[in-house]
């Protein structure tokens, strides 16, 4: 179990690394994916041989494959993520399932003496024609179906996973309306052993076309033997014309009598014959009176036909990813054309923490050490932002506190404070010691019994008072107006000589007649 990796050949974001499978049109080779952050991926990477790479024809049809193949999106189709054009070039780029396709297992298998089981059997075709009714029934962005033929349904093209999901792929060949290539006139595409016989006599295809060659994998796969074999070309072709087609049964006695008609109307001559669509056939074969096996039985199984194959391809895609973490060359930052290999150099450690762009090759050990590095300067200018928040915080409390202190300080002290006079006692203080003319009484039903003596009008009452400018004013009623007149007026004070006043008080304010 080897682990040595060959020197990786970047394209743009990709590292490609070594071969998975090859065929007629293309290599596939396990990639490396490398984004910002560090982030990095598996992919398997499909490359066009350089005869075909330099031949518009094949590359209109690389082309279209990777469109089809992008509008198909179903769990058992494997999805294809991308398209790079590198110095005359091009490579598709796909999600790598980790498994075999159903070819070696099915080699595998007959290499120890035994047959796939028919319940795990039974799940891999369930899902392979899962995935051809979504190619057939897939649309354009307009809602517009693409009437997609895959022309090349083989055990080559149905991949199975660890996962214990079978996955079809490989649309390199197939027939959809709107594609930029069309096959020339007495030209036929696919594997012989595989076609319909429309597809031969160059009649037309449709999907009826894809569930006779599914039905073909079928036979093969129940039997464990070709159904068209021969030494050449012409010898399956002249089979092929024969019809001469034994059911399964006739090898395989042991197997139920409804599979064997499923396998046959599969592969009946007249397309009308057929079933309609690949779901109707995949719904017959849950009718065939045997259960599909659970993808982890199948996955299982997988792992134990395949052990070796899978932990050498394990132990390469470790030594891949462990290669990718090393520092690896540099390359010019600015991407001159599609053709052109992109790449970004390391950020500086010392500027602002951004993180460089999602182009270039697989991050190297640098590249983690300067993200790291600016993830810390980030975590400590967050620290730094936060105390200076807090002292703010504690200092706008402080000041609070003080204001309120001072002001409640404030409050006592006018409290404390002797309150100061009143406008009309301040003016009356203010006043000149004079006499004050007063206005005439008149006198109430309560005073009566001491009349008062009324000055004379316009005589001048003498204040003999000292206190007579600090005295309050008191309110004397006016006779002659409607308001009551406020003068300054000194208490009167008992003497010896003045008689007694009664004990009643005097009304001050008097009542008006």
């Amino acid at each position: 179990m080897g682990e040595s990796v060959q020197t990786p050949r970047h394209v743009g974001r990709y590292a490609i690394f070594d071969e998975i499978a090859a065929g007629g049109m293309a290599t596939v080779y396990i990639g490396r994916l490398a984004g910002s952050g560090g982030f990095t991926r598996t992919v398997a990477i499909k490359s066009l041989h350089p005869q075909f790479a330099k031949d518009p024809e094949f590359v209109t049809m690389f082309l279209d494959e990777a469109r089809l193949a992008a509008r198909i999106r179903h769990p058992n189709v494997v999805p294809t993520l991308d398209v790079v054009a590198s110095k005359g070039e091009l490579f598709l780029v796909m999600e790598y399932v980790q498994g075999e396709s159903l070819s070696r297992l099915a080699r595998a298998t007959k290499a120890r003496g035994e047959r796939i089981p028919l319940p795990i059997l039974l799940r891999l075709m369930a899902d392979a024609l899962r995935g051809l009714h979504a190619a057939h029934e897939a649309r354009d962005e307009h809602g517009v179906g693409l009437d997609i033929v895959h022309r090349d349904v083989t055990p080559q093209n149905i991949l199975v996973g660890i996962d214990g999901v079978a996955r079809l792929l490989d649309f390199g060949v197939a027939k959809a309306a709107g594609r930029a290539h069309t096959t020339r006139e007495g030209q036929i595409k696919g594997k012989l052993a595989y076609m319909a016989p429309e597809q031969i006599m160059g009649v037309g295809v449709s999907r009826a076309t894809d569930l006779y060659a599914a039905s073909v994998v079928l036979w093969e796969m129940l039997t464990g033997e070709r159904l068209f074999a021969g030494g050449s070309e012409v010898d399956v072709v002249a089979k092929l014309l024969s019809r001469k087609i034994e059911p399964p049964r006739s090898i395989v006695p042991d197997l139920p009598q409804t599979l064997d008609d499923l396998v046959m109307k599969g592969l009946a001559a007249k397309v009308e014959d057929r079933f309609a669509t690949a779901r109707d056939m995949c719904m017959a074969l849950g009718e065939c009176g045997v259960s599909e096996a659970p993808g982890i039985a199948v996955g299982e199984w997988v792992e134990r036909i395949a052990a070796q194959a899978l932990a050498d391809r394990t132990a390469k895609i470790a030594a891949i990813e462990r290669r990718s973490g090393l520092p690896a060359r540099n390359f010019d930052s600015s991407p001159p054309d599609a053709a052109a290999i992109s790449s970004s150099p390391p950020p500086d450690s010392t500027g602002p923490s951004t993180l460089p762009p999602p182009t270039g090759t697989a991050r190297s050990a640098a590249d983690a050490v300067t993200v790291t590095m600016n993830t810390s300067i980030i975590r400590r200018d967050a620290r730094v932002r936060a105390v200076g928040i807090g002292t703010a915080v504690v200092g706008v409390v402080l000041a609070a506190g003080v204001a309120s202190v001072r002001i409640a300080r404030d409050a006592r002290e006018r409290a404390n404070a002797p309150a100061p006079a009143s406008p009309s006692i301040a003016s009356a203080a203010a006043l000149p010691s004079r006499s004050i003319p007063l206005p005439r009484e008149v006198p109430g039903p309560s005073d009566t019994a001491a009349p008062a003596t009324a000055a004379p009008q316009g005589d001048v009452a003498p204040v003999a008072s000292e206190r007579a400018s600090q005295a309050p004013p008191v309110a004397r009623p006016d006779p002659t107006t409607s308001h009551r007149v406020v003068a300054a007026v000194p208490p009167s004070r008992p003497s010896a000589t003045a008689p007694k006043p009664k004990t009643s008080a005097p009304d001050v304010f008097g009542s008006r007649e």
